[in-house]
């Protein structure tokens, strides 16, 4: 067993106690948005590439994102004519992309309301399990089908996922764009919201490992003998 002189600790222990603690704190991963949902009650114009986009501004102490969630309520219409993705930055991730659209049945699910939470952890696709009337409700990964709405399938291939928002700073614009690409009923955006979690930016805790570090280096500089 090593022998600590006057029961005191060596510098460098010191400075491990002093700042795992610190880091470990700035390092948690924090969230916002997920019980403040965006109100629109906005009617998506049928049959029209135009669409409805709406653009919400975020200020947030996340610089780095590591998961997004997404919440919409579409009411009225026909499900299976919807296409709807969000973006912000380089992220970009389709939600919806003719759900239940398969070659068996072209004009997709018949659903009227859609009041589900999109999330890459979900374990189940929505436009296969979504039923061909009435509502649905739930936790559903995002269709991730970046096909052209005109042929999307439930065989199309499935690329954009939330993840592509990860790694990126949460600030800025995100945009929620729904369109009703095939004439007949009409679907109203009610509402929509937006969970992102992230790691912060560094905060004061930074400056705290900083001035732990100069004392320490202070604290172990030998002393000079001039015996």
């Amino acid at each position: 067993m090593r022998i600590i002189p006057n029961g005191k600790f060596p510098a460098r222990k010191l400075s491990i106690l002093l700042i795992l603690p610190i880091t470990g704190t700035l390092q948690a991963a924090t969230t916002i948005g997920e019980f403040h949902p965006f109100f629109v009650g906005t009617e998506v114009p049928d049959n029209s590439a135009i669409g409805l986009a709406d653009t919400r501004m975020i200020t947030s102490t996340i610089t780095s994102i590591t998961s997004v969630e997404v919440a919409i309520l579409l009411t009225g219409g026909w499900a299976g004519d919807m296409y709807a993705y969000l973006s912000h930055g380089s992220g970009f991730s389709v939600l919806l992309n003719r759900p239940g659209r398969t070659l068996a049945e072209l004009s997709g699910s018949g659903v009227s309301e859609i009041h589900v939470t999109f999330s890459d952890s979900a374990l189940i696709d929505l436009h296969t399990a979504i039923p061909g009337s009435g509502s649905v409700a739930g936790y559903f990964e995002p269709d991730a089908r970046e096909t052209d709405p005109a042929q999307a399938l439930d065989s199309s291939p499935r690329t954009a996922f939330f993840s592509s928002f990860t790694g990126l700073d949460a600030n800025g614009g995100w945009t929620l764009y729904v369109a009703d690409v095939a004439a007949g009923d009409t679907m109203t955006l009610q509402s929509w919201t937006l969970t992102i979690t992230g790691i912060p930016e560094p905060g004061c805790g930074m400056l705290m490992i900083a001035g732990a570090c100069c004392f320490l280096r202070r604290v172990r500089r030998p002393m000079v003998s001039h015996e």
